[in-house]
C-alpha cells in the first residue's frame, strides 16, 4: 500500500495549504506551500503564499526576509520527495549542500497578497530498488510574477534503519536527551532581530566568533523533535553573524553557498565564525569538538528602507550587485524567461 495514498503525483493540487506532514512541520501555521503540479521529466511547479508578517522571519526595511525565501524552498524538498518520488513517511532527508541568491528589490512586501511560484527541476536523481537515494534540485522563485531569486541544493534520503545506523547513540529514539545550558544571547538589534528569544548567537572573547544557541523550545526553529541542530538554525546563525559584523540598518544577506559536512549535536557547544573573504563576502564556518560541521560563503548587500509597502525605493542600492554569482559551486542561475529544472 502506498504511504501517500490520496496525494497523487501528477495532476495539479490547489489547496489552502498542503498537509503539514508533507513539509515536515508540526505547526500548521508554519506551512507556506499551497499546491503543486508535476509536469513530467523531473519538472515541477510549487505554489506558496507568504504572510505579510512572520514572528520569526519578519520583514525588514519593507522587504521579506531572505530566510523566509529559504524556508519556502526547503519545504519543497520533502513535498516533492513524497508526492513525486515516492519517499515514504519516516525517511530522513539529509542536506549535502545548499545555495541561494535573492533580489532584494523583488522582495518588497506588497499591499495585498504575496503569491509565490517556484519552478523546479530535479537532476541527477538516483534511485535504488525503487527508492530515492539522492537528487539535486534547482529552483527559480517568483513573487507576484517577479523573479525574486534562485536556489539549488543536493540532498540524500535514508530509510529509518539506515539513518539509525548513521546516527547511532544520537538517533532520536536512542539519545539520552542531554542539552547544554543556553548562554546569554547577543542583543537582538545587533543580529537583525527584534526579540531576544529569536537570537541564536552568544558572545565569546574572540571577534568574529560566537557560540551557537540551540533553544529546543523555539517554536519555529525546533518545530518538532529532532536529534541534531536543524539546517535552518545553522543558516540563521550564519545570517545573524553577518549582521553582527555588518551592523548597518540596511544590511541584507543576498546569498549563501554552504556545504553540510557533519551533524551539529545538541549535547555539546558549537561555534560560529565568519571572516572577511573579499568586499561584501564572508567566509563562514560552524565547528563542534574541533571538527567542521558546515562551511560556506555569504554575500552581503545594503538596501535602503522603503517607506511604503509595495513601492520600490528609487535610491540606488549600495554594495553587492544582487545578481552577482557566488564563488565555488555556482549551481544554475536561470534567466527570467528560461525553463527551470530544480533538484533538491
Amino acid at each position: 500500500m502506498s504511504h501517500l495514498c490520496g496525494y497523487g503525483n501528477g495532476s495539479p493540487r490547489l489547496v489552502e495549504k498542503v498537509p503539514r506532514e508533507l513539509v515536515h512541520k508540526d505547526a500548521a501555521d508554519e506551512v507556506l506551500l499551497t499546491g503543486w503540479t508535476s509536469h513530467g521529466g523531473d519538472r515541477h511547479t510549487v505554489r506558496a503564499r507568504w504572510p505579510r508578517f512572520h514572528p520569526f522571519y519578519r520583514p525588514r526595511n519593507g522587504r521579506f526576509d531572505p530566510l523566509l525565501f529559504v524556508e519556502t524552498v526547503r519545504q519543497t524538498f520533502p513535498l516533492l520527495s513524497h508526492v513525486a518520488y515516492g519517499v515514504p513517511f519516516g525517511s530522513h532527508l539529509v542536506w549535502d549542500r545548499f545555495r541561494f541568491e535573492v533580489r532584494p528589490r523583488a522582495l518588497l512586501v506588497p499591499r495585498s497578497g504575496a503569491d509565490v511560484l517556484l519552478e523546479i527541476t530535479c537532476s541527477d536523481v538516483r534511485m535504488r530498488r525503487g527508492c530515492l537515494v539522492s537528487m539535486t534540485m534547482h529552483a527559480t522563485v517568483r513573487l507576484n510574477g517577479r523573479r525574486a531569486g534562485t536556489a539549488s541544493t543536493r540532498f540524500t534520503n535514508h530509510s529509518p534503519a539506515v539513518y539509525h545506523r548513521l546516527r547511532g547513540r544520537y538517533d532520536l529514539g536512542a539519545r539520552p536527551g542531554r542539552t547544554v545550558p543556553l548562554p546569554p544571547p547577543l542583543l537582538p538589534v545587533t543580529v537583525g532581530h527584534a526579540r531576544t528569544e529569536n537570537v541564536v548567537l552568544a558572545a565569546t572573547d574572540r571577534a568574529g566568533r560566537w557560540r551557537l544557541r540551540t533553544d529546543q523550545d523555539h517554536p519555529v526553529l525546533f518545530d518538532h523533535p529532532v536529534d541534531h541542530a536543524p539546517g535552518m538554525l545553522l543558516l540563521e546563525a550564519l545570517r545573524q553573524a553577518a549582521h553582527a559584523v555588518h551592523p548597518a540598518p540596511g544590511t541584507t544577506v543576498t546569498g549563501m553557498s554552504v556545504s553540510f559536512e557533519g551533524w551539529v549535536e545538541l549535547d555539546a557547544p558549537a561555534w560560529v565564525s565568519v571572516t572577511h573573504l573579499r568586499r561584501h563576502a564572508l567566509c563562514a564556518v560552524v565547528e563542534q569538538d574541533g571538527r567542521t560541521c558546515l562551511s560556506g560563503e555569504l554575500v552581503i548587500g545594503t538596501e535602503p528602507a522603503v517607506r511604503t509597502l509595495g513601492r520600490p525605493s528609487l535610491t540606488p542600492s549600495r554594495g553587492w550587485a544582487v545578481d552577482a554569482h557566488l564563488s565555488g559551486d555556482p549551481g544554475r542561475v536561470i534567466s527570467q524567461g528560461a525553463a527551470v529544472r530544480v533538484p533538491e
